[in-house]
């Protein structure tokens, strides 16, 4: 086996990885999950539960 083969394999190895990560992350189920895991901060209040409701 040459070495510029195994470079080869390799290369395309990680373009597929890297096709399936960007197709996971932006595809439809992934993206509702990162969507609310943004809006986190966003609705946390640092009040106790007791003091939040009497605002």
């Amino acid at each position: 086996m040459d070495i510029n083969l195994f470079r080869e394999v390799l290369t395309v190895a990680g373009l597929a990885c890297f096709v399936a990560i960007a197709l996971w992350a932006y595809g439809k189920p992934a993206s509702q999950r990162f969507d609310e895991a943004a809006m986190q901060p966003i609705n946390d209040d640092d009040l106790p539960h007791e003091q939040a409701g009497s605002k």
